[in-house]
């Protein structure tokens, strides 16, 4: 029989191409560009390429910037004035100022919530209302806080509204003559039941120069002629209507009465002017001579 041919053994020796790239891989020169000279032409490239995306993105950008100012600068969108209507002069150009919109302005990049923020920020403005109109205005309405009394405050003098806020501040209490006076620490926080008190005494406003808060608890009512009310902590319209009432009916504020003080309801005091006390003496001097 004759013999199968056996399977040819495999040469282990390298083929003539990959022996000759193993000998090029070998000199160190070519393992040098290989290792660092690729590596930092991909990253010149990456660069080249990223450079030339953000070349493009700053077109971009530039047109877009030209298309908003062409947008923006439209006459329609251009705001020319500013009005306030409805409040005081002095106001309006107070108003006019925190606003701080520098003309012409475009109503697109108005920041209209941040100007109604620094208007309501005037103590003397209690809301605001900022809207630009199609032609061409910015219309401030306003809601002014009226003053109602003159608080004499221990650092200064100043308008109060009805709520106990700040209105202005004034050098003098005759800036404002037709309003009442309040004075002391604490009073300009409790205007209304100061304004109550007021109504109360109406019988004798002509003859009221104010009202002193005393360590803020309590109310003093001043009249001319140097006299004084003391009115209790508690319940202190209680305590005047009495006076009136003693008022209406005696006429008790028009006698040398200095202060009345009604700070125990139950037993109001009477202290007499220094005159009175004067002449009282000398009745009991004349008494005492005439017992004797």
């Amino acid at each position: 029989m004759r013999r199968a041919a056996s399977t040819p053994r495999r040469d282990p020796a390298p083929s003539r191409l990959r022996y000759r790239l193993t000998r090029v891989w070998l000199r160190p020169g070519v393992r040098r560009v290989v290792n660092f000279g690729l590596p930092l032409m991909a990253g010149v490239l990456a660069s080249w390429t990223v450079m030339a995306q953000f070349d493009v993105r700053g077109q971009v950008t530039a047109w877009a910037s030209q298309l908003h100012e062409k947008i923006v600068d439209r006459p329609q969108f251009t705001i020319t004035a500013i009005t306030v209507p409805g409040v005081s002069q002095d106001l309006a150009e107070q108003i006019r100022v925190a606003a701080f919109v520098s003309l012409p302005a475009s109503s697109l990049e108005l920041d209209v919530n941040g100007v109604r923020e620094r208007i309501e920020a005037l103590d003397a403005v209690q809301r605001a209302r900022v809207r630009a109109l199609p032609s061409g205005i910015l219309e401030i309405q306003a809601v002014e806080r009226v003053p109602v009394v003159v608080w004499r405050a221990p650092d200064g003098i100043e308008l109060v509204d009805e709520n106990g806020v700040r209105v202005a501040e004034v050098d003098s209490r005759m800036r404002r003559p037709d309003l009442p006076l309040v004075a002391g620490p604490g009073a300009g926080g409790h205007v209304p039941e100061a304004l109550a008190l007021l109504a109360v005494a109406e019988p004798v406003g002509a003859r009221v120069r104010g009202l002193v808060r005393v360590g803020d608890r309590r109310w003093d009512l001043v009249l001319d002629r140097d006299q004084v009310v003391k009115l209790p902590e508690t319940d202190p319209l209680a305590a005047l209507r009495r006076v009136m009432a003693l008022e209406a009916s005696g006429e008790v504020l028009k006698r040398d009465v200095a202060v009345l003080d009604m700070r125990d309801p139950a037993r109001p005091m009477l202290r007499l002017t220094d005159r009175a006390m004067a002449e009282l003496e000398r009745l009991k001097t004349l008494k005492t001579g005439e017992d004797a």
